[in-house]
């Protein structure tokens, strides 16, 4: 189960998860040196990893459907819906990315043919709008998409 990729439907898209971020980036057909973002169900999970500056802590703990990219480069999102963050809870920290390939839209057919395990509940899969980025910088924070 460590070693799975997972396709489940995430607070803002069709996603796929996993443990390993290079599962993610393989099925996505993506170059190794690209950084991948990682979900938690909870932002105690995301400072053990790295500082959060104090002047956004609370922009951080407060956001829905936002990732942040932190001065070193890592990107994360706290995740606040329900049955998403069950599922964060009970496997903890994840590497995660829409389900298609780099550079092209969502194909129900390919992402489940890819997952190793598929995630359903009453939502099932679709596409939707993906979350806002941020990235940190020393002073300020700037609007990435």
């Amino acid at each position: 189960m460590k070693d799975s990729l997972f396709l489940a439907q995430s607070d803002t898209t069709a996603g796929f998860l996993s443990k390993d971020k290079n599962l993610i980036l393989k099925a996505k057909q993506r170059s190794k040196n690209k950084a991948i973002l990682q979900t938690s169900a909870s932002i105690f999970e995301i400072k053990k990893l790295c500082r959060i500056p104090q002047i956004i802590n609370k922009q951080i703990r407060r956001a829905r459907k936002t990732s942040f990219i932190f001065p070193n480069g890592e990107a994360f999102r706290v995740v606040r819906d329900s049955k998403h963050k069950e599922f964060l809870e009970q496997l903890g920290l994840m590497y995660s990315s829409s389900a298609n390939i780099s550079g092209f839209g969502f194909d129900k057919d390919f992402a489940f043919n890819v997952a190793d395990i598929i995630i359903l509940d009453r939502r099932e899969i679709y596409e939707n709008k993906p979350s806002n980025i941020f990235k940190i910088k020393k002073n300020n924070i700037q609007k990435i998409r």
